[in-house]
């Protein structure tokens, strides 16, 4: 086995590992925005319309950064 197939295969497996890490921080933090998000609609229902348009943003940006992790893996090759 050639040395430069083993560490093209090392790379390979590093990366998915580094991108399911990265994927962690954005998984936690849609738990804590969603969790935040009803407990505050639970609290004043009557907001239910705005906490959720607030959530929904939330989820984006925070969703952009598991994105923003699998394009830096193809990129950073």
């Amino acid at each position: 086995m050639d040395i430069n197939t083993l560490a093209e295969g090392i790379s390979g497996n590093l990366n998915a590992i580094g991108y399911g890490l990265a994927a962690i921080g954005p998984g936690i933090g849609i738990g804590v925005v969603g969790g935040k998000t009803v407990e505050a609609i639970a609290r004043q229902p009557e907001l239910a319309g705005k906490l959720q348009t607030t959530f929904f943003l939330a989820v984006a940006f925070t969703e952009a950064l598991a994105l923003i992790g699998l394009a830096a893996g193809f990129i950073f090759r």
